[in-house]
């Protein structure tokens, strides 16, 4: 495989890997680790940027679980810091509030777990599992990550605009998303940014499995990891561009007086507002959801992917029901999209069409029991060895089925009359996305650290990070159910001012309790992660979990070409049963 993308064909050396490296190595301090052009190192710059939004999103929880647990009470130190206008006498103001809850959302799931999952795991790891020297395209790899990068400044900086950031929830419903605060254009065109760089590398993940595998890797020896990144690939490909244009249509009616989402004789505070009027603020949801649904599949998979390589190496079998599974994943990602107005029940949709989508949702729960089954299986019978990547994948396992199972009321229009829009829609998502996708994309961390840094992790720092951080966890979302239940709204600034609220009121405290005591537990990992780079042990083999698949035949770390020869594939993936060393087998020319 000549890697022509690159330019590197002419050195006269006869070897365009050689002539790669060569090049390669003459690139300056700015080229090789900053604008990069090699996946390896945007990947590390997506995970890295994106573990810097996770923490601040982070962060933002921890402030609004304050005011939750402890309502009308200073916040201690940072309140006074903040500043008058959103904390007077250091107390969150219920502007602030909503600003920590939009961006929090935002940030977590479009700068945070996607672009950790996708950007950072998906570009890292898919060329090398399918045997390439690179992405497809690698300077739209490069420009996709640094467009990524200013979606993500232009998100932040809107807590500079007067008035602070945007206040109308990460789905930024109309008609209060178009009337609000300057600082709501600010997160159109961050989502613009971010949304553009999402399709950028959805085309090179496509291209780049289907185009540049190694010859005797067909699509059924694809490592389920790769299957998770191609089948999310093409989810948001197919999602992402309708809600770009929502964005910019939303966009158009705050700036230049549309009226694509404002109905006519809208009326605020008791004053009508001059609007050309016509538009239809359902038009919106419909648009967001359309995306929104298929994006926590967008979440799950590459999470899938993940558990699925470490369940393999950690209990040294083949995964039970691979085709199975991989068709699994497929019919999930397809019916992703016709799932979308199950978040729409209470909006007057007419029975019909509930019921439509009604049956699709309690469809779309199959493929997810599917999944869960054969990795149970797998698990059956094994001597499973408990690495802490290990600890990280056993646990998303109970995990995702509990906010899988808890969703399954929500997709039910009699049930959800109830339920929407109380805590437990909370506490059913995240689940989904906390204890479930972010333990799996924890365990990948620690997973792939020896062969990304040629150094091993403190496993006992790592089991302190796990065992602390699923007890609090578990802590924080398992209340929500109850307080859900119990009817209190999500977006309440002071559920206190409500009877029924008021009765429920220690579940918050407790919660928040939760909450700070997770942060703690994240030090260890933050501490593990950085001085196991100059102070780890460093990896006695190029293999140390044992790996089948292609990214543990290259040196460790990896060099700028991946493989010292184009390498080819004799074997299934996950196959422990050979008598022979196992490692991924090379052809002898390249």
């Amino acid at each position: 495989m000549s890697h022509d993308s690159h330019g590197h064909g002419g050195h006269g050396h006869g070897n365009p890997l050689a002539d790669a490296m060569e090049h390669y190595s003459h690139l300056s301090f700015w080229r090789k680790y900053v604008f990069s052009t090699d996946h390896k190192v945007i990947g590390i710059q997506y995970a890295v940027t994106a573990m810097c939004f996770l923490l601040v999103g982070f962060g933002l929880m921890l402030l609004m679980r304050w005011q939750l647990a402890f309502p009308g009470e200073p916040l201690p130190v940072i309140g006074k810091l903040l500043g008058e206008a959103l904390f007077p006498g250091g107390v969150m103001s219920p502007e602030m509030y909503n600003q920590l809850g939009a961006m929090h959302g935002t940030i977590m799931i479009f700068m945070g777990v996607v672009p950790l999952s996708v950007g950072g795991f998906g570009n890292y790891l898919l060329p090398i599992q399918v045997g390439a020297h690179d992405m497809a395209f690698p300077k739209l790899n490069m420009m996709s990550y640094w467009v990524y990068f200013c979606g993500g400044i232009v998100m932040m900086l809107s807590f500079l605009m007067p008035g602070g950031a945007a206040a109308s929830g990460w789905t930024s419903y109309p008609p209060l998303s178009v009337i609000a605060s300057n600082a709501q254009s600010w997160w159109l065109v961050g989502m613009v940014f971010l949304i553009t760089s999402s399709l950028l590398g959805s085309v090179n993940t496509i291209v780049t499995a289907i185009q540049l595998r190694v010859k005797g890797l067909n699509f059924f020896r694809f490592p389920v990891l790769v299957w998770a990144q191609l089948i999310t690939a093409f989810l948001l490909l197919l999602a992402f561009p309708p809600l770009e244009a929502a964005g910019v249509l939303q966009l158009m009616d705050r700036v230049a007086g549309t009226s694509f989402f404002l109905p006519s004789g809208l009326v605020v505070s008791g004053e009508q507002l001059h609007v050309s009027g016509g538009g239809n603020p359902l038009l919106w949801q419909h648009l967001f959801w359309f995306l929104a649904h298929p994006e926590v599949y967008v979440l799950i998979l590459p999470a899938v992917g993940i558990v699925a390589e470490i369940l393999c190496t950690n209990t040294r079998k083949p995964l039970y029901g691979y085709k199975t599974l991989v068709y699994s994943m497929i019919f999930l990602g397809f019916t992703s999209f016709i799932v979308w107005a199950h978040h729409m029940f209470m909006t007057g949709m007419g029975t019909t069409l509930s019921s439509f989508f009604q049956a699709t949702t309690m469809i779309i729960s199959i493929p997810s029991v599917i999944i869960l089954t054969t990795f149970l299986l797998t698990l059956y019978g094994a001597s499973i060895r408990y690495t802490v990547p290990m600890l990280f994948a056993v646990a998303f396992l109970p995990m995702f089925a509990i906010g899988g199972l808890t969703g399954l009321p929500l997709g039910l229009t009699a049930s959800d009359i109830a339920l929407h829009d109380t805590y437990y829609v909370i506490g059913h998502f995240h689940y989904v996305v906390a204890p479930g996708t972010l333990f799996a994309l924890m365990a990948g961390v620690y997973h792939w650290y020896p062969k990304v840094t040629g150094r091993m992790f403190n496993q006992t720092l790592g089991k302190i990070h796990f065992w602390g951080s699923i007890i609090a966890i578990n802590g924080i979302f398992m209340p929500m159910f109850f307080m859900g239940l119990a009817g209190v709204s999500r977006r309440l600034y002071d559920q206190t001012t409500y009877a029924h609220g008021k009765v429920a009121q220690p579940l918050n405290v407790v919660m928040s309790y939760a909450a700070w005591s997770l942060a703690i537990m994240q030090l260890p990992f933050l501490y593990n992660l950085i001085v196991s780079l100059w102070k780890g042990e460093k990896v006695a083999a190029e293999n140390p979990w044992g790996g089948t698949t292609l990214e543990w035949a290259t040196p460790t770390p990896p060099p700028h070409v991946n493989f010292p020869a184009t390498p080819e594939v004799f074997r299934e993936p996950y196959q422990y049963n050979s008598a022979r060393q196992i490692m991924p087998q090379f052809s002898k020319e390249n």
